[in-house]
C-alpha cells in the first residue's frame, strides 16, 4: 500500500506538471471504484488546477470551485503521461491538461478513490478527524506522551492509528520503533516521556528520510514518473525476519499485530 512518503512522493511528482494548468478533458473509464466517483469530477473540464497539497494518504487537487481527492488504496499511483501514451489496463481516470500532458490514475484493485469536495462547506468526513502531520509542529513529544497516557493499546498499533498521527503505516512504524528501542507491543500507556521523545523524533526522521529518497520499493508503488522509490534498500528490521540485527546481530523477530507483519529486535527494544 503506497504510504505516507509514497504519496508525498507522488504530490511533488505531479506537481509542476499539472498546477497552473487547465484540465481540458476528463475521462472516466471505470467508475466503480471503494465509492463510485462522482459527476463533480466529470464536470471539471475548463478549470485550472491551482495546488497540490496532501493531507495524511489523500492527494488534494485544488481548483477553484473546491478540490478532488484521491486516495490510491491498496496499489493505486498517478503517473504523467504524453497524451499520445496508450492507456494501460486498470488505467481507470485521465486528466487531459492544456501542457500535453495527462494524468492517470492507475489502480488495480479499485480499492482507491476519487471524490469531490465543494469549497465554503464543512470539512469532508474522510478528513475532518484525522490526526497531525507528523511532520509538523503539532506532533510533538509531549502530544504523544498525553495521548498515550492509559492507553492498553500497543505502541505500534497506536502510532498506526490516523486519528492520533496520519501516516505512519506498517513499515515506517516499525522503523521508528527500532530507532527509538521501543518494543512494538509494550502498551502506549507504558511509554515513558523521554521514549516518546525518541519516538516522534524517530518518526520524523524516518518519514523524512523516506521521501528524501522516493518513498518505500513495493511491489505496486511507482512514482509519478514510473520508476519505484528506493528506500526499501535501507530498512532496517521491516521483512528481515532471521536476519541479525544491524545493531547487535540478535535475529530480528517477526510477529503479527493487528493483521499486520511486525519485525523488532528482541535485544535492541525494549
Amino acid at each position: 500500500m503506497p504510504e505516507l512518503p509514497e504519496v508525498e512522493t507522488t504530490c511533488k511528482g505531479i506537481t509542476p506538471y499539472v498546477v497552473g494548468q487547465k484540465i481540458i478533458g476528463v475521462h472516466i473509464h471505470q467508475r466503480s471504484m471503494r465509492w463510485p466517483i462522482p459527476n463533480d469530477i466529470d464536470a471539471l473540464t475548463g478549470t485550472t488546477i491551482t495546488d497540490v497539497t496532501r493531507r495524511g494518504k489523500y492527494i488534494q487537487l485544488h481548483v477553484k470551485t473546491g478540490e478532488i481527492i484521491i486516495h490510491l488504496g491498496m496499489s493505486g499511483s498517478l503517473r504523467i503521461c504524453k497524451t499520445k501514451e496508450p492507456l494501460r489496463k486498470h488505467d481507470h481516470v485521465e486528466w487531459v491538461m492544456a501542457n500535453n500532458h495527462i494524468m492517470r490514475l492507475h489502480d488495480p484493485r479499485r480499492f482507491g478513490c476519487v471524490l469531490w469536495h465543494a469549497k465554503g462547506t464543512a470539512p469532508h468526513p474522510l478528513l475532518e478527524k484525522l490526526g497531525p502531520e507528523p511532520l509538523g509542529n503539532e506532533f510533538t513529544a509531549d502530544y504523544l506522551f498525553e495521548q498515550s497516557r492509559k492507553r492498553k493499546t500497543a505502541i505500534k498499533i497506536f502510532i498506526m492509528n490516523s486519528h492520533i498521527v496520519v501516516g505512519v503505516g506498517n513499515i515506517y512504524a516499525s522503523e521508528s520503533l527500532f530507532m527509538a528501542g521501543i518494543r512494538p507491543g509494550r502498551a502506549a500507556g507504558r511509554v515513558t516521556r523521554l521514549e516518546c521523545e525518541n519516538l516522534v523524533h524517530a518518526i520524523k526522521t524516518v518519514l523524512a528520510k523516506s521521501i528524501k529518497q522516493g518513498g518505500t520499493t513495493l511491489r505496486d508503488f511507482v512514482n509519478s514518473n514510473g520508476e519505484p522509490g528506493y528506500f526499501k534498500q535501507q530498512l532496517l528490521t521491516y521483512d528481515r525476519a532471521g536476519m541479525p540485527c544491524h545493531q547487535c546481530n540478535e535475529a530480528i523477530k517477526h510477529k503479527t499485530m493487528g493483521q499486520r507483519a511486525t519485525y523488532y529486535c528482541p535485544n535492541c527494544q525494549r
